[in-house]
């Protein structure tokens, strides 16, 4: 059974910091891109950041700077370390595992809230 669970969100103000992590089960996680995916609400879900198994990073414009995915594959987590919240980063906050030699395959976490919120 694949697992993906979410951890590290919670309330914090702007310009604090929050670190989520993603703990993985029931693959073989280095053979999989991870990534991180937010939905606020009325909006659709869009790409946070991904690593590819081999440690490459990718993240949104509104995110650079700011957040930083790495993975540990001895740990089969991946994390997401936030820094500098905007009010506007408040919403659930996916975890994504997708196998790289068939895109085909992907599983979802069940989703994570951070609010941002003085």
């Amino acid at each position: 059974q694949v697992q993906l669970v979410e951890s590290g969100g919670g309330l914090v103000q702007p310009g604090g910091s929050l670190r989520l992590s993603c703990a993985v089960s029931g693959i073989m996680f280095r053979f999989y891109a991870m990534g991180w995916y937010r939905q606020a609400p009325g909006k659709q879900r869009d790409m946070v950041a991904t690593i590819t198994s081999g440690s490459h990073a990718n993240y949104a414009d509104s995110v650079k700077g700011r957040f930083t995915i790495s993975r540990d594959n001895g740990k089969n987590t991946v994390y997401l370390q936030m820094n500098s919240l905007k009010p506007e980063d408040t919403a659930v906050y996916y975890c994504n595992a997708n196998l790289e030699l068939n895109p085909s395959i992907n599983y979802w976490g069940q989703g994570i809230q951070v609010t941002v919120s003085s």
